[in-house]
């Protein structure tokens, strides 16, 4: 939420911080007769506009709202055709009613404005006051707008989204991708604080091992402990990365770098350590757990894939020179397949297999590490076996956005086997995959003792309700 109506229309209906908006003008609002400040400057001023939507929130004869201003942008997924602005103007109105902003038929409701400054999307600018005085309820709204963007996908077949989950990647913010240009850097704070975290959450074998390999690699770390010494959570910074006119380190907690980086997350991938073992014996680790997972339900295969993507991580910490770009990209791509939505049990056999192997791959001889050794480009195909039985995994369970991510992960890691010259890779367990679809209840029985239960459904949608909001 905001408090200055006026300023944000403004920055809406302006050049934008790069010159990136194009066109800017009003598409629909709570009376379509409101004309557009930009294309009839001489019927109504922005000023004018901010006046009229904030007249019901000067109205209110109790406390008002300290910030009064709710902003959420709709967007179109990247491949699908332009919509017009009729068009536009019909989801903005069913975003307005969906988010209990302004239901249909209600003349009563909240005052709301859409503006549309580039060809993909638009923003919903409302007060949160409605014309009778009353407070609107928004409880669930970006949930609600999810469910509403389902429709417009199936009726004029756009591209269908997954379900909301949480498990999209976290993209990072305009602001951070500006500061990251000045200080001339190749991405930004938060993406090259997941990397590293991510990695050191794939080796470590306890709390202690995972903080001093966050230091090791460089990071400032902040940690918040109980009473009793417990640690119930941690932060990192990246140096030199500071806010406030550099008076302080810009601090990232777990769950803000990721869905999955939290502690409780990280903590489900430590495991007993492992004797000394050689790559040969994690490409045959890597191949049984690849075909384990073919006869995984819901909620095994969900903790499943979480420990392969946690597998590439460390293969990519480990690969020759020659293959680790890739193999980091093919990790990279990964992330969001890791993240299966809903419930996951933490017993399954598949997942026992790839988290020895990352175990096997980080107390592997420094010999057979490097230098393009044979075990080495033999672990290679095994991954893409891997990963291909995940990509059938989650097409199995209708998990679309993660099927799309380990197709993509088995593309990069080809391109490294290729580049490595390793053998074409056998289809094994891709070719026999049985898996079969489960319902979100059943999966393969309740959750063992391992099990963690699901949250509850969210997605990046199309269009995608709530990639700029400010509340």
């Amino acid at each position: 939420m905001g408090d200055d109506t006026y300023t944000l229309l403004e920055y809406l209906f302006g050049p934008g911080k790069r010159d990136e908006h194009t066109d800017p003008h009003l598409v629909t609002a709570w009376d379509p007769g409101v004309p557009c400040p930009a294309r009839h400057p001489e019927r109504i001023g922005l000023g004018e506009l901010a006046d009229l939507l904030d007249a019901p929130v000067e109205a209110l004869r109790g406390v008002r709202p300290a910030r009064h201003v709710w902003h959420v942008s709709v967007r179109n997924t990247p491949g699908d055709r332009t919509l017009t602005d009729a068009e536009w103007g019909e989801v903005a109105a069913a975003m307005a009613d969906a988010s209990g902003i302004a239901p249909y038929g209600d003349e009563r409701a909240c005052r709301w404005v859409a503006v549309r400054h580039a060809e993909d999307h638009i923003h919903l600018v409302a007060t949160l006051a409605r014309v009778d005085g009353r407070q609107p309820r928004l409880r669930g709204d970006i949930l609600a707008m999810h469910t509403a963007a389902r429709a417009f996908e199936a009726r004029w077949g756009l591209i269908a989204m997954s379900p909301q989950d949480r498990t999209a990647v976290r993209r990072p913010s305009t602001g951070e991708l500006a500061k990251a240009d000045r200080r001339g850097l190749l991405e930004t704070a938060r993406q090259s604080l997941q990397r590293t975290v991510r990695t050191a959450a794939a080796l470590a074998a306890g709390d202690a091992d995972f903080l001093d390999q966050l230091r090791d690699a460089g990071l400032r770390v902040r940690e918040r402990r109980g009473e009793d010494g417990t640690l119930l959570g941690y932060a990192v910074a990246l140096p030199g990365d500071r806010a406030d006119a550099g008076s302080r380190p810009v601090w990232f907690s777990g769950s803000s770098l990721a869905y999955d980086l939290s502690l409780p997350r990280v903590r489900e991938r430590f495991e007993p350590a492992l004797g000394p073992v050689d790559w040969a014996v994690a490409e045959r680790l890597v191949r049984e757990a690849a075909a384990a997972l073919s006869r995984s339900g819901r909620a095994e295969g969900a903790g499943d894939v979480a420990a392969l993507g946690d597998l590439l991580v460390a293969a990519a910490a480990h690969a020759p020179a020659a293959v680790r770009e890739r193999i980091v990209a093919a990790a990279d791509a990964f992330e969001q397949a890791g993240r299966a939505p809903g419930e996951r049990s933490l017993e399954g056999r598949a997942r026992a297999g790839w988290r020895a192997s990352a175990r096997a791959l980080e107390r592997a001889p420094r010999a057979a590490r490097g230098g393009g050794a044979i075990v080495v480009l033999t672990l290679l195909v095994a991954l893409v076996e891997a990963v291909e039985a995940s990509r059938l995994w989650h097409e199995a369970q209708a998990h679309r956005a993660q099927a799309k991510a380990a197709s993509e992960a088995g593309r990069l890691l080809r391109e490294a086997a290729a580049a490595a010259g390793a053998p074409p890779s056998r289809t094994g367990p891709a070719r026999t995959a049985k898996t079969s679809r489960t319902s979100p209840a059943a999966g393969r029985g309740p959750a063992g003792p391992g099990g963690v239960s699901g949250v509850p459904p969210r997605a990046p949608g199309l269009p995608k309700p709530g990639t700029g909001k400010s509340r």
